[in-house]
């Protein structure tokens, strides 16, 4: 019979928090958590100016444009209110600011949220002229960084239980 050799383990935290029931989200109704909800629609919004930029690049038609407009002023109002939830846990919930990816999260989602305020702003006067290629960078730039921060947010609900619906209501 061959014995498996001892290795470390592949992640790095403590294995006492993968057999407890997790951490209840500080923002929640009826112990649904709100800020995994709410994010859907800053991410669609930014995501989808992103698109339409491009569609504008590609087409020069006007249309792209104000739509891309309207999208990143939702996208940053819907981000607005995601954060506060998202901060509302990050504050409350000693799990996440004891972790990387809550750190990476929040700070990733800030910086995603300032940046679209940037590119709104910038076409609040004129809606087709910064698109190309100021706009259309910083919409990439806001995707990407969407992405990367929608995996840490995952690392915190999935691998750290955090916002979890559990029997368990502690807030570390």
């Amino acid at each position: 019979m061959t014995q498996t050799p001892n290795l470390p383990p592949l992640i790095e935290s403590n294995q006492d928090e993968y057999r407890d029931s997790g951490v209840t989200s500080t923002a929640a109704i009826v112990g649904h958590p709100l800020h995994p909800l709410l994010v859907t629609f800053p991410i669609a919004f930014l995501v989808g100016a992103f698109g339409t930029d491009l569609g504008y690049w590609l087409t020069q038609d006007l249309f792209w444009a104000r739509a891309s407009l309207w999208l990143l002023g939702t996208g940053f109002v819907s981000g607005i209110v995601a954060a506060i939830t998202g901060m509302m846990d990050f504050i409350g919930i000693d799990r996440v600011r004891k972790r990387r990816a809550g750190w990476a999260h929040m700070i990733g989602n800030v910086a995603a949220l300032l940046l679209t305020l940037v590119n709104w702003l910038l076409r609040l006067d004129n809606v087709t002229e910064p698109i190309v290629f100021t706009g259309l960078a910083i919409s990439a730039i806001v995707a990407i960084l969407l992405g990367l921060t929608g995996w840490y947010g995952a690392e915190l609900v999935y691998r750290h239980k955090v916002a979890v619906i559990g029997y368990n209501s502690r807030r570390e």
